[in-house]
């Protein structure tokens, strides 16, 4: 499936965007917190369905659009919320237990309100953050195929005469970008420099193709992003490379919420582990037991998960505090501490997901494998998710930190 762009012109900051649903602007932490267990309640009904037909999620993201929680961390300011990262990272916890896909969409809509927020102009922070108040979605289009790794990014910015460039290039692993209001590109300008160009999704010259065909996460759609000679006006574009230079979060915050989607991975298994067990698992013919519930070798491999899936919980909490205590006083010192935290939360994370998703058949027996269940969501969207970024770079990065006190470097994936 493609969508089409249209030709609407690409205009200026005060031109208005696709239409979205009216969204509520959500007021604090709590508020937050609640509205993000109700909509993963609500999102956990239909997600064996929307992954084994790969359903779209469209209806669902219009929900999450006008819930307000994807502008939850605009700043005071500017009308938001500004919620503490441990308050986002346990809203990402929250929807990927329901449903990974779902929760993964939004991922780097937050990583890209935080360019905004470092880099923006007051001119562009007031109508990039009016948008998200008003339940716009960004997508992305930052990694590529095909190159030396992922970090050489070739597509390009051309300056024009009249200080508006032409944008060029093919993007992969798109996640977001066909329902996104607003597709944040990463591209090379002609020095050189890394910058960010926000595009409409409907621009002309930009195609988004659904050709995501990964065995997990099905429903991201993280398809492919075609640039031709996109017009871009000057206020769209902003300075990544400085984020960059100086102590920064932007990492940090980034890997904290993949982090949480794997927390969110391994409570929905185990917690579907522990239904299925408790109605429709036999016990053992040896164990003697009239249920298997009563098993002790089975009650030993519950606790044995329950104790993973809780440290998992813990660090990401950790994590995420080290972030907010960095936000507060920014220095290379609290940078790094907090990004050496979220590694440890995300390389723990990314282990626990993966053994508890496969558990869960181990603990469930031979029932659990059924194709008609789809349990097996779990591990797939797990062991996708778990690919975005080595965790053994991770865990060098942490030793080296302890050992010899070199700070993570602040390339943006740590």
């Amino acid at each position: 499936m493609t969508d089409a762009p249209t030709d609407a012109p690409a205009g200026s900051l005060s031109d208005a965007t696709a239409d979205s649903p009216a969204a509520k602007v959500i007021a604090d932490d709590v508020e937050a917190l609640t509205v993000a267990a109700a909509l993963a309640e609500e999102f956990r009904a239909g997600a064996s369905e929307r992954d084994a037909e790969r359903r779209l999620p469209r209806a669902e993201l219009d929900r999450l659009s006008a819930s307000g929680l994807l502008a939850v961390t605009v700043p005071a300011e500017y009308g938001g919320a500004d919620v503490r990262q441990e308050t986002l990272a346990e809203v990402f916890r929250l929807l990927a237990s329901a449903d990974a896909s779902l929760a993964q969409i939004p991922q780097s809509h937050f990583a890209y309100v935080n360019v905004i927020r470092r880099q923006g102009t007051a001119e562009q922070r007031e109508f990039f953050f009016g948008e998200l108040l008003a339940g716009r979605r960004f997508g992305n289009a930052q990694s590529e195929a095909g190159t030396r790794h992922i970090q050489d990014i070739r597509t390009r910015l051309t300056r024009q005469e009249d200080g508006s460039y032409l944008l060029s290039g093919v993007k992969h692993y798109a996640t977001g970008a066909l329902f996104a209001h607003w597709i944040p590109v990463l591209a090379r300008a002609e020095d050189d420099d890394l910058h960010v160009a926000y595009v409409p999704g409907d621009a002309p010259g930009v195609t988004v193709v659904d050709d995501w065909d990964g065995l997990g996460q099905r429903t991201t759609a993280g398809g492919t992003v075609r640039l031709e000679e996109v017009s871009v006006p000057a206020d769209r574009v902003l300075p990544h490379h400085l984020t960059f230079r100086g102590p920064q979060l932007h990492g940090a915050v980034a890997q904290l919420l993949h982090a949480a989607i794997d927390v969110g991975i391994a409570d929905g298994a185990l917690a579907e582990a522990v239904a299925f067990v408790r109605t429709k698992s036999r016990p053992w013919f040896e164990s003697g037991f009239e249920t298997v519930a009563e098993d002790p070798l089975l009650i030993q491999r519950f606790g044995e998960l329950v104790v993973q899936a809780r440290a998992s919980r813990a660090l990401l909490r950790e994590a995420a505090r080290e972030v907010d205590a960095a936000r507060a006083d920014l220095t290379d010192d609290s940078a790094a501490e907090a990004s050496i935290a979220v590694a440890a939360a995300k390389a723990h994370a990314a282990h626990t997901a993966v053994e508890i998703a496969g558990a869960l058949f181990e603990v469930s027996g031979t029932r659990s494998a059924l194709n008609s269940a789809n349990l097996h969501r779990y591990w797939r969207d797990a062991r996708t998710h778990t690919l975005h970024d080595p965790a053994r770079w991770k865990v060098q990065h942490i030793g080296r930190y302890v050992l010899n006190g070199t700070r993570p470097p602040g390339h943006g994936l740590l």
